[in-house]
């Protein structure tokens, strides 16, 4: 299995776990992942240098004008898509085996985290996981600390208020916050 086979996987099939080829190959990229991440997060580099460490992180160049302040976390890396003009704030934690892609001029506030998985409720099949993608919008502003769950989808120009726990899709150009978040109000366009 190669690693377009296990994107592929992640995204047309609802169970991770029950392929042990799949498994291994998952913790391949979970430990390459880990060695980009530590790069990144213990030494100082010019934000040329970030940029390219976090292109091979993901596997694919960032948008044109990406910014990250480290420590950044990921477990697995290879299937975060950035936009141009993304910046990405101290301590975030993305879990991006479900997939997450992030539209063109969006910030991501201090330690937001974005989990695409789900282990499953049924406590003899806990171990298994079940991916969902993240979709975020263009233009979209995280709040510090929120925290954005598998299979959501933010709208374009939407902001999210620190702190928040977003379990559903948030409409363009609104305003959510609160746990779980909810809509707050319309900005208006």
């Amino acid at each position: 299995m190669e690693l377009q086979e296990l994107l592929e996987y992640f995204k047309t099939n609802d169970t991770i776990g029950e392929n042990q080829e799949m498994i291994d190959l998952m913790r391949y990229y979970c430990r390459e992942a880990q060695k980009i991440t530590i790069d990144i997060n213990t030494k100082y580099h010019e934000p040329a240098e970030i940029a390219e460490l976090f292109s091979q992180l993901i596997g694919k160049q960032v948008g044109e004008g990406f910014g990250l302040f480290p420590p950044f976390y990921t477990d697995f890396g290879k299937n975060i898509t950035i936009g141009k003009n993304v910046f990405i704030n101290a301590d975030c934690k993305f879990q991006d085996q479900g997939g997450i892609t992030i539209g063109d001029g969006s910030l991501i506030g201090h330690g937001v985290v974005l989990a695409t998985l789900n282990h499953d409720m049924d406590p003899a099949k806990r171990q298994q996981l079940h991916p969902a993608p993240i979709i975020i919008g263009k233009g979209v502003w995280v709040g510090a600390n929120a925290v954005i769950t598998a299979g959501v989808t933010i709208g374009d120009n939407a902001v999210v208020a620190a702190g928040a726990v977003v379990i559903k899709d948030v409409p363009a150009n609104s305003v959510v916050g609160g746990v779980p978040a909810r809509f707050i109000k319309r900005i208006d366009e």
